[in-house]
């Protein structure tokens, strides 16, 4: 199975087998994915499809560099758009919303849409095609995340410095406090930790490393919250690394607390070498959907 952690550069994979580079341009097709409910059980696209078109919010939990997952991603867009439909992303900031709203308008042209509003490395190839198909449909985009930078500053020292922060940059910030992460979440965050850091971090700086994901989380789930209080009636389709909202925690969790009544749906994709099997010890619960994805697809750069 694939984990984002914290949804830096530092992505932590497992066994994912490497392709030769002149197989990057594969087409993607439903040979390379199986679609599965959280039981197990099988399931085809069209009931992926009706499920999602039926949620008032879907979250899609990716491997970032999954070329596959991208490609489902897009599927999904397009196949469940409608009026009502915005989309999410992990991938902006919000701080750049009024840059990519400019640039969903066709107020600025998509360079500097790359580079004022920051854009991840991977964007055109990954995330491109999903903002061109809302900018196609007029659809709303929310730069779901908060500021790196005060991400940044509560890993280095805790979630209470955020108090110090001017009221203008505080409107990029959930509400303050933003609630602790839950007990299961801090064991799951605290258990990829060891595995991948051992005992290189101490409790206190492990502590912080935790309060700076939580923020993370919390101000996706603000974002999506915020904006479908400012617009009843809406759905949303948020993507974002898988760690954040399997097991529907993290996000999820976050997002239930400010809006208890949500219809919540969560699609978990991943590649992972039992592919195109599903391992029940290692997926189940993982999502109301779990797509296992082919790993020898070359992921993107």
């Amino acid at each position: 199975m694939k984990v984002a952690l914290l949804g830096i550069a530092a992505l932590l994979s497992f066994g994912q087998a490497r392709v030769p580079e002149a197989d990057a341009q594969i087409t993607i097709g439903e040979q390379h994915y199986r679609i599965y409910r959280g039981d197990g059980t099988a399931a085809t696209m069209d009931e992926l499809v009706k499920a999602v078109g039926a949620a008032e919010v879907t979250f899609i939990g990716e491997f970032h560099h999954d070329r596959v997952a991208h490609y489902l991603e897009e599927q999904l867009l397009r196949r469940t758009w409608d009026a009502r439909l915005a989309l999410s992303l992990e991938m902006f900031e919000r701080d750049v919303q009024c840059i990519l709203d400019e640039y969903l308008a066709g107020l600025i042209v998509e360079k500097n849409l790359i580079t004022d509003g920051r854009a991840w490395k991977n964007y055109p190839a990954d995330y491109r095609p999903l903002v061109e198909f809302a900018k196609e449909k007029k659809m709303p985009v929310i730069a779901a995340n908060a500021p790196k930078r005060y991400v940044d500053r509560v890993g280095r020292l805790g979630a209470g410095s955020l108090d110090q922060i001017e009221p203008e940059g505080r409107r990029f910030l959930p509400p303050l406090p933003y609630a602790k992460a839950s007990a299961a979440y801090a064991a799951k965050f605290a258990s990829i930790m060891k595995e991948h850091m051992g005992s290189a971090s101490s409790q206190e700086s492990a502590g912080r490393s935790l309060e700076a994901q939580n923020l993370w989380d919390a101000s996706m789930a603000y974002s999506i919250a915020e904006f479908m209080t400012t617009h009843p009636g809406s759905r949303v389709l948020q993507v974002n690394g898988g760690f954040h909202t399997s097991e529907r925690l993290g996000t999820v969790e976050h997002l239930l607390r400010y809006r208890p009544q949500t219809q919540v749906l969560l699609v978990a994709i991943f590649p992972d070498t039992g592919f195109p099997a599903f391992d029940a010890d290692s997926m189940k619960g993982q999502g109301d959907f779990v797509v296992v994805t082919d790993p020898a697809v070359v992921p993107t750069r």
